[in-house]
């Protein structure tokens, strides 16, 4: 084998193991919500009390996210990923194991700052050693693998339905997902210095991938809740109105790769501000076609994959915009964004809906995504757009 074959071989190899990673803990994210919320259920929880502790998540990583890399400084990225994968083994045994439904708030924040820790670190891993000329496919792997991965999470309780089981499989999961970091190589990233930029400095400098990340986080956390209410409140049965969220699933795990190809061969910022086009102009047609099953299912499931992909041309975005310590620091933004669409995007939407039932929520998510186009589209008259990616030699 070549030195340069050689090379090829360790990226795949350390690239693959930063996915197998998270992909795993993406499954035991998805046990963890439907699980949580139906022990909380049972145990007399009202839903208020239910969302609340749901919500613990979201602000640890909100609070924990920027604080990643300068831990990672000290600590290093393996480490730091292995500690964070006992604290989420650790966290699904104290759910079990810990009676008083208060002590479910601190557990939850923990299970939050665990999964903040896992998502910086894996996309800086993964962004910092793909290539340059492919970013965009590794990123659309990457979001397909856990895309797959959150789709089998559900499967996983189905299989270990009652008593600790599930909560353990849920452990397991995360023990589990340590395995691959054995074979990450000697390519694993370091962060040898502490980033000079703040996360507002992000939004300044790329805030058509950060501005991104909030708008997916809100469309997508918002649109799983409130789907299928729409589609019951336009006449359809409880399967079809379920169906709605397992078909844009289903579209989101089909687009990402081809996505990613394509911008590797054009100007990022540029296929951003496309899908977010795209994004208000489904939300827009939503109500014209909701009556129609046949058109609803196939452009729900092309609109979902399109708008999943502000994700993964968002975090390409970043890799080929940062190196280094930024680009670590970048990778804790972008979470931190996301997290926060996962916060106020179900409230937003929610407030949609109460102004005009059942239109208010496609309003609301095309209003979204025309705000974010003004701000990109303002932003970019302000600085010259980049030039556009050479072409691929072969």
């Amino acid at each position: 084998m070549t030195p340069a074959a050689r090379i090829r071989f360790k990226r795949a190899q350390t690239i693959a193991a930063a996915i197998t990673c998270v992909a795993v803990v993406g499954i035991g994210l998805s046990l963890s919500v439907p699980l949580l919320a139906f022990a909380m259920q049972a145990r007399g929880a009202s839903g208020t009390v239910i969302g609340v502790n749901t919500a613990m998540a979201g602000l640890a990583a909100i609070l924990v996210a920027p604080l990643v890399p300068r831990v990672a400084m000290h600590l290093g990225i393996r480490l730091l990923l292995l500690i964070a994968l006992a604290l989420g083994a650790a966290t699904f045994i104290g759910f079990w194991l810990a009676q008083p439904l208060w002590l479910w708030f601190p557990l939850r924040f923990l299970f939050g700052l665990s999964l903040a820790v896992l998502f910086v670190l894996s996309e800086f891993w993964i962004n910092a050693v793909a290539p340059d000329h492919a970013r965009g496919l590794v990123m659309g792997i990457y979001s397909t693998v856990l895309a797959l991965g959150f789709a089998a999470g559900p499967t996983v309780l189905a299989t270990f339905p009652d008593g600790p089981s599930p909560y353990f499989a849920g452990a397991a999961l995360f023990v589990a997902a340590a395995l691959p970091l054995a074979f990450a190589g000697d390519l694993l990233p370091t962060i040898s210095e502490l980033p000079k930029s703040h996360p507002l400095i992000f939004m300044r400098t790329a805030p058509s991938a950060v501005i991104a990340a909030f708008v997916f986080g809100a469309v997508e956390t918002g649109g799983m809740s409130f789907l299928p209410l729409y589609g019951l409140s336009v006449g359809y049965g409880d399967v079809v109105a379920a169906l709605l969220v397992s078909i844009l699933a289903l579209g989101n795990m089909l687009v990402q790769i081809p996505l990613g190809f394509i911008s590797d061969r054009m100007d990022r910022r540029r296929l951003l501000l496309v899908l977010a086009f795209i994004g208000a102009l489904g939300a827009a047609v939503l109500p014209l076609i909701a009556h129609h099953v046949l058109l609803l299912f196939p452009v729900v499931a092309i609109w979902g994959g399109l708008v999943g992909g502000l994700y993964t041309v968002g975090l390409a975005h970043l890799g080929s915009k940062f190196r280094g310590p930024e680009l670590a620091a970048a990778n804790a933004t972008y979470i931190l964004m996301y997290s926060l669409g996962i916060l106020l995007g179900p409230p937003i939407l929610g407030i949609g809906i109460d102004i005009w039932d059942p239109n208010g929520l496609p309003a609301t998510i095309a209003l979204l995504f025309v705000l974010y186009l003004v701000i990109v589209v303002l932003h970019a008259k302000e600085r010259p757009a980049a030039a556009a990616p050479p072409p691929v030699e072969g």
